[in-house]
């Protein structure tokens, strides 16, 4: 009889792992308690792969030998809680997929709080731009899974998600980025920030002294608990002040490589991507690919043709000279600290949500003397207000984008920065960040010149 594989979830991860279980002789079930997207209910038929949707079916899921899990899925819902109670193992599409590469396949692993989906895209626009055959998996693109059927390659760019981790365990990436820790989906954890920081230190548990683990040496809480993990990989840190024991560090306008000599400096302004927070990005990304024998004059000469992805401080245009810029996949306040700190001033915040159990009270460095005024885009304002209030001088409540554009436009003088930059989930008025700065994008745009 064949070995029973359960798939929970299907999105991306899902789907792409049930067609690689398929294609390895599985006896394949997928499970969905919502509605399966029409894309991919036409592949599980054509593949004929069985599936169910608006429930799961206890008795045909207790019966897998694994489960392969959705990241999207907490631990402690009512199905998942049964299946631990079976002592079925429950992994990842990641884990999963891993079983069926090339023992010569090379993983660069990244995950991070803020900055890993421009780490991420940076690093496989580098590799890609020197030539490697190279893929682009995890949290983003087209699943691990679903390439091992279809292509294989020599170099896999994984970003990945501390959900992802959480049900990762052989996984062997060559080199392990680690950008920052700081309090993000603490609703999935406990509200416990340790044990979200345990989650994100599982992207080292297989390293050994052939691997290179990259870090951010300032990081807070890296450096609370670094120390208590036996890590055997080359351990590279970067920072964003002059520290000749980094690997690399940034000054200013310039990136410095101690790792190669001390005497090598880049300007960091040739990239297009600004601000302290892409520093690290960049640096790290440059070291990634280094790791596994990239030069750095190559990798940084690739990265100065990189465009990063859509909703990370972009650009979208002008409008009386008053620059509009979309950050909407700013969902904690680290990265809104980025991005208040890369912005000049004066600005107008767009910003609100769903709280995540954020102090946005740590904002108040780079709120005073750069915010003008706050747009608080919210369903309910309260806990915003309360934490950023008492240091703006001027704030307008909304509970619409078009409403939000409007006010802006109203209160903007050339040389401001209409910055939407929200701090925090978006499920209360859009679908998810994405779509609040599609609809961003496009009320801009209707009324300015695009850039």
């Amino acid at each position: 009889m064949k070995e029973r594989i359960v798939i929970l979830g299907s999105g991306e991860s899902g789907v792409g792992a049930a067609l690689l279980a398929k294609s390895k002789g599985f006896d394949v079930f997928v499970t969905d308690k919502n509605s399966i997207p029409n894309s991919y209910r036409k592949e599980l038929i054509e593949a004929k792969i069985e599936f169910e949707e608006g429930q799961h079916s206890m008795d045909s899921i207790l019966s897998a030998s694994t489960v392969v899990k959705s990241p999207g899925i907490p631990s402690t819902s009512d199905v998942v809680l049964q299946i631990k109670r079976s002592g079925i193992p429950i992994i990842s599409e990641i884990e999963f997929a891993y079983k069926y590469v090339s023992p010569s396949t090379r993983f660069i692993a990244i995950t991070g709080s803020n900055g890993k989906t421009t780490t991420t895209l940076l690093t496989y626009h580098i590799a890609q731009t020197l030539g490697w055959n190279v893929g682009l998996a995890g949290n983003i693109g087209t699943s691990l899974a679903r390439q091992i059927v279809d292509t294989a390659h020599d170099v896999y760019i994984v970003e990945l998600s501390s959900f992802q981790l959480d049900d990762m365990y052989a996984f062997h990436p060559s080199v392990a980025v680690l950008l920052n820790i700081t309090p993000d989906h603490l609703d999935r954890y406990e509200y416990q920030f340790e044990k979200y920081i345990q989650s994100k230190f599982r992207i080292t548990q297989q390293l050994t002294e052939k691997d290179t683990f990259i870090y951010y040496a300032e990081d807070a809480a890296i450096q609370s608990v670094l120390s208590a993990y036996l890590i055997p990989a080359k351990k590279w840190s970067i920072a964003l002040q002059a520290n000749s024991n980094a690997a690399a560090y940034s000054t200013k306008d310039q990136f410095n490589f101690p790792i190669i000599s001390t005497s090598s400096v880049w300007d960091s302004k040739l990239l297009p991507i600004q601000g302290k927070h892409n520093q690290l990005n960049a640096m790290a990304a440059i070291l990634a690919v280094h790791a596994l024998g990239a030069s750095i004059e190559e990798s940084f000469s690739a990265a100065q043709s990189f465009k990063n992805a859509p909703h990370r401080l972009e650009k979208v245009g002008v409008l009386n000279g008053a620059l509009y810029v979309n950050d909407s996949k700013a969902t904690n306040v680290d990265s809104v600290w980025y991005a208040l700190d890369a912005t000049p001033a004066p600005i107008v915040w767009i910003a609100g949500g769903v709280d995540k159990g954020n102090d946005y009270s740590t904002l108040r460095p780079f709120i005073e003397g750069k915010v003008k005024t706050l747009i608080s885009l919210n369903k309910d304002h309260s806990k915003l207000l309360a934490g950023v209030g008492p240091y703006i001088s001027s704030i307008i409540e909304v509970n619409s984008m078009e409403e939000a554009i409007e006010k802006a436009m109203t209160l903007t003088e050339e040389g401001d920065t209409v910055l939407l930059s929200p701090a925090c989930a978006s499920f209360d008025l859009f679908k998810n960040y994405e779509d609040r700065g599609n609809q961003f994008r496009s009320i801009v745009q209707r009324h300015i010149r695009p850039l």
